[in-house]
């Protein structure tokens, strides 16, 4: 059975917690009266959920959610306050990864826990879960870095500028789009276009943002591999690019594009994390000429799609978005009733000319007709031809999303 770790320094509040979630006999709930209890529950036996309040004497739900993510990095911390600040979620950023605003209906809260938990799906190994748990800031390419602080530094620069930087780099536009999601700023809907984040948040915030969770941090784990993931970041863009010109005009268009710009985002996870273990993928691809996530589940237990889609569901990002960015290389896992953001994230990811196993020097996967016909059978308002046309006019074009 899962198990749920609520926590706050007022006994009122666990007594309401308590009442409220009484018919969620699918948890095991605990309810922790201060960060020191939470400890003392947490050193008995570990939990897949903690959701903690801010502000609390002796231990805040910072140090708590500090401690959490160093000791059982496999759980999910979930923050539940009524403090809204900005310098306070900046401050959480690193150790939260989902914000949720008190008062809250009961099955708001019940809704974010279960999500949460399912994310388990993706990734069935705890130390996979403990990983991933494990990251806080993720590096971006220096010269996104140098371009970012540049438009910054000029009075000219309008949002749009600082957009377009923002969407060129995987891990700041996770990043960004996190933040003003969160809880802490109160939205009355969920926003999903990098423009429109940047334009709510502010130049200020974006720039503290990317300052403190230490976005730029040079590649220590894999410097030899920067190269490459420059080339990635082409194959991300060319992607976007695709997916742009498929759902042009229709309602899934900014959840695609979101997808697209964080599908590969699993990659900074194992460059990262599990820098020896991606080598001897991309070696077990090369030798046996078999595609690289396969490899790499192999010998990991999970593909870079998975381990991307566990992070962002863990950052609150919206399903479908994570579900596109866990499925996108094999979309027949999932049964498609209409045109959505998976749907166009996976014909725009197969009709790209720069393929992953181009970046990384691999050997392209052989694509098999029954493959083929699955991709061209996906539900779309145009037939292939027509989806081969407008990408190819798109790259050829130039633009960049």
């Amino acid at each position: 059975m899962k198990r749920v770790l609520f926590v706050d320094d007022e006994a009122a509040i666990l007594d309401g917690l308590r009442a409220r979630l009484h018919r969620a006999t699918e948890w095991e709930m605990v309810f922790a009266l201060g960060a020191d209890k939470a400890l003392q529950e947490l050193e008995r036996h570990p939990f897949d959920v903690v959701v903690t309040d801010v502000r609390m004497p002796h231990m805040d739900g910072r140090e708590l959610l500090q401690a959490v993510s160093s000791r059982w990095p496999e759980t999910v911390r979930m923050v539940l306050s009524g403090y809204s600040e900005q310098q306070q979620a900046m401050n959480l950023v690193p150790f939260a990864h989902q914000f949720v605003t008190k008062p809250c209906e009961s099955q708001q809260l019940r809704n974010r826990i279960e999500r949460a938990l399912q994310l388990h799906d993706f990734l069935r190994k705890p130390e996979l879960r403990a990983a991933v748990g494990r990251v806080r800031s993720l590096p971006a390419m220096p010269r996104t870095y140098a371009l970012l602080k540049t438009a910054m530094a000029n009075e000219g620069s309008c949002v749009a500028d600082i957009a377009k930087i923002v969407a060129a780099d995987t891990v700041i536009a996770a990043k960004v789009l996190q933040m003003v999601n969160s809880a802490f700023f109160r939205l009355a809907r969920r926003i999903t276009n990098i423009e429109q984040a940047v334009g709510y948040l502010g130049f200020a915030t974006v720039r503290n943002l990317v300052l403190s969770v230490e976005v730029f941090s040079q590649w220590s784990n894999a410097p030899s591999l920067v190269i490459e993931l420059e080339k990635l970041q082409l194959h991300v863009q060319r992607v976007t690019t695709a997916a742009a010109a498929l759902t042009a005009g229709t309602p899934i268009v900014d959840d695609t594009l979101l997808a697209a710009l964080l599908h590969d985002i699993g990659y900074w996870v194992l460059i990262q994390e599990f820098p020896r273990e991606f080598q001897l993928a991309r070696q077990m691809s090369a030798a046996e000429g078999i595609a690289l996530r396969v490899a790499e589940t192999k010998i990991i237990g999970a593909s870079h799609s998975e381990i991307g889609a566990y992070l962002l569901g863990l950052w609150g990002l919206p399903y479908s978005v994570v579900e596109a960015v866990a499925h996108h290389s094999e979309p027949q896992r999932v049964q498609h009733e209409e045109f959505d953001a998976l749907t166009g994230l996976a014909m725009a990811h197969s009709l790209v000319d720069l393929s992953e196993a181009k970046v990384f020097g691999l050997p392209e996967e052989v694509e098999t007709d029954l493959q083929r016909e699955q991709l061209q059978q996906l539900p779309a308002p145009f037939g292939w031809l027509e989806a081969q046309r407008r990408v190819s006019e798109a790259l050829s074009s130039g633009e960049t999303q």
